[in-house]
């Protein structure tokens, strides 16, 4: 049986993380295998979230290799997302009904301006966007400018709404070619992690960019929010 590759860095982090370590016995586990472990190594007493990270072998300076796309998780994150919704006097209704926490206008783009921001995702549907010029920077810095390609500027501002409620989230590679995103928490159990990570896992293969032409994901971790890695066979 080989040994963990995570032995060596957890002697330099504590006894409790030793020993969490020491429960990766292999160099990569199946998805079961792996969500299963990934319920009993976490190094704290609250319920951690499940981490993946995946490697891309991409040149991320090429627009052709660059991996972005979105993926409703059938059992949600454990998270619950405060919703910002940029819709016209007429579609306010629509968007409270669909779950948005926050919605307006111009009155949101002034409560921006003058420093709160209380949300975690912004919708828009394209006609306000113009008007959202005024906040683009310190929306931008923060991650929430709404996106096309993100699927947060929309038309489809109900569909929307719901499914960022429910769980959907985006996956795109940071500078280093790397997708860090988080696939549950702790709690859900095995199955529920494993039928989440396998969701996410085929939405990034769907997503493979015309540019990338050898191989495509390089290494598939997972990990709770503190602990030990565990490394996912491709």
């Amino acid at each position: 049986m080989a040994k963990s590759k995570a032995a060596p860095l957890a002697r330099r982090r504590g006894k409790k993380y030793a020993e969490k370590a020491a429960l990766v016995e292999k160099d990569r586990y199946t998805v079961a295998e792996a969500t299963d472990l990934l319920t009993k190594v976490s190094t704290t007493s609250f319920d951690a979230t499940a981490e993946a990270h995946i490697r891309i072998d991409a040149d991320t300076t090429q627009a052709d290799q660059l991996v972005r796309t979105t993926v409703t998780l059938p059992h949600g994150t454990g998270k619950t997302v405060r919703i910002a919704a940029f819709v016209p006097d007429d579609r306010i209704d629509e968007a409270k009904k669909a779950g948005a926490d926050k919605v307006g206008n111009e009155d949101l783009i002034k409560e921006i301006e003058g420093g709160t921001i209380d949300f975690d995702v912004a919708v828009a549907v394209p006609e306000v966007m113009k008007g959202l010029g005024k906040i683009a920077k310190t929306l931008g810095q923060k991650g929430l400018m709404p996106n096309p390609k993100a699927g947060t500027v929309t038309t489809a501002i109900t569909k929307t709404i719901q499914e960022l409620k429910k769980g959907r989230i985006e996956c795109k590679m940071d500078k280093d070619g790397i997708i860090h995103v988080p696939f549950g928490k702790l709690s859900f159990g095995a199955k529920k992690l494993a039928e989440n990570l396998e969701t996410l896992l085929n939405a990034i293969k769907e997503a493979r960019p015309t540019g990338i032409k050898s191989t495509y994901i390089l290494s598939i971790t997972i990990a709770p929010t503190m602990g030990p890695g565990i490394r996912v066979s491709l």
